[in-house]
């Protein structure tokens, strides 16, 4: 029913991944993959239902209704298994607003808030703004690019004043869909210690076959009790600009200790537009779904068959989930300054620096491949030439 061969260009638009160019990379000439939305159109039933608004000549202030979380609630029974109640939810403008309440709930100026490197750079960032000791339990890279939790790692790095761990399932930028083994050791560690967990799954919605995203909250009863979800359309249905996703916290203590700092902030309930679009989303959009992430793994596909050639200079770390693709860049033998600058001027491509998410991330480039096929195969041609050319220069 979607095709997703082409899309609007957003060139004279206030995208954030093309107006920032000159800024970010010294130049308009590169074609942007970087930020995490996508360059594919927000499917038509939610820009209906935002048209159907419109009808009605008055924009106020107005309540998020329950008919909006309820059909959340029931699109995670449906796609992931995972069993809130209406009053778990708050809403928020985002999931880093979500993250900075959840740290300002559960941690006190100087205590520990433990990430998970490489990850997002709002993880580390925002831990460090808001006064917090960053406690850096960096993930396992195993033999075949793909990575584990370092669960000895974490075991040691947690003391007394370590009281938050923010975890990210599915994990950007790495691309793991965490298997539930996994995913057991971290609650049980957690539960032990008295460590909250904040799970960010943002992108839940984008995994493969035959991977399945499991909600950190349906593990078990221990589990659920010790963490909130994060969870939200912007991500999977290109939905950011609306500025709406939710928290789930079923633990009724934890609720209230959130809820204390979250109305310290007055997050108020956003946008009327934003209520009628996030609810269509989540009642129309398994169709559109499920031809996306098709349409996804072929742009991957596309990627990861061109690369193959080059693999002695870029490899390309399995993917399990999301649209951005991890590229191991360690063999191009450059700086992370020198690397960047050789996709922005050989490649002509403006990506994330690998090293912008923590230490452990140097040596590689994040690309985001949500974009229309006519882009992708633009992306491939240029990372082709240029890596080609490199090639021949050797020789």
């Amino acid at each position: 029913m979607y095709d997703f061969a082409t899309a609007a260009s957003r060139e004279q638009t206030n995208a954030e991944k093309y107006t920032l160019r000159e800024e970010l990379f010294g130049t308009e000439d590169v074609l942007p993959a970087w930020v995490a939305d996508m360059d594919i159109e927000t499917p038509p039933f939610v820009l209906d239902a935002v048209k159907k608004r419109l009808e009605h000549p008055i924009i106020g202030y107005e309540e998020v209704p329950n008919s909006a979380f309820e059909a959340q609630l029931e699109w995670m029974r449906k796609q992931h298994g995972v069993e809130f109640a209406l009053d778990d939810i708050f809403y928020s403008h985002s999931v880093v607003a979500s993250m900075a309440v959840a740290i300002e709930a559960f941690t006190q100026e100087g205590e520990g808030v433990i990430v998970q490197t490489p990850v997002y750079s709002p993880f580390f960032h925002t831990v460090k703004k808001l006064g917090r000791r960053v406690v850096k339990n960096p993930l396992a890279l195993r033999e075949d690019g793909s990575y584990t939790f370092d669960i000895e790692d974490l075991k040691k790095k947690i003391d007394k004043d370590t009281k938050l761990l923010l975890l990210c399932s599915p994990h950007n930028p790495v691309g793991r869909v965490w298997k539930r083994e996994e995913l057991e050791a971290i609650a049980k560690i957690c539960y032990e210690r008295g460590v909250v967990v904040f799970a960010d799954e943002i992108h839940s919605d984008l995994v493969y076959a035959p991977n399945k995203h499991i909600p950190f909250a349906s593990l078990n009863t221990y589990a659920r009790e010790i963490s909130l979800t994060a969870i939200g359309v912007g991500k999977t249905f290109n939905m950011a600009g609306f500025a709406m996703s939710s928290v789930a916290v079923p633990n009724t203590k934890l609720r209230e200790q959130f809820r204390e700092a979250y109305e310290r902030v007055h997050f108020a309930q956003g946008s009327v537009l934003s209520h009628v679009a996030f609810e269509a989303a989540y009642r129309e959009g398994e169709e559109w779904l499920n031809e996306l992430k098709e349409h996804l793994q072929a742009n991957y596909t596309m990627l990861q068959e061109m690369l193959r050639k080059y693999s002695e200079l870029i490899k390309l770390t399995p993917i399990e989930g999301t649209y951005l693709a991890w590229l191991d860049c360690r063999g191009m033998d450059m700086g992370d300054r020198e690397l960047r600058e050789w996709f922005v001027k050989e490649v002509k491509l403006g990506l994330n620096a690998g090293i912008a998410f923590g230490r452990e991330g140097s040596g590689y480039m994040r690309l985001n491949f949500a974009v229309p096929s006519d882009t992708m195969q633009e992306i491939v041609y240029r990372l082709d030439k240029a890596l080609n050319g490199r090639v021949n220069v050797k020789d």
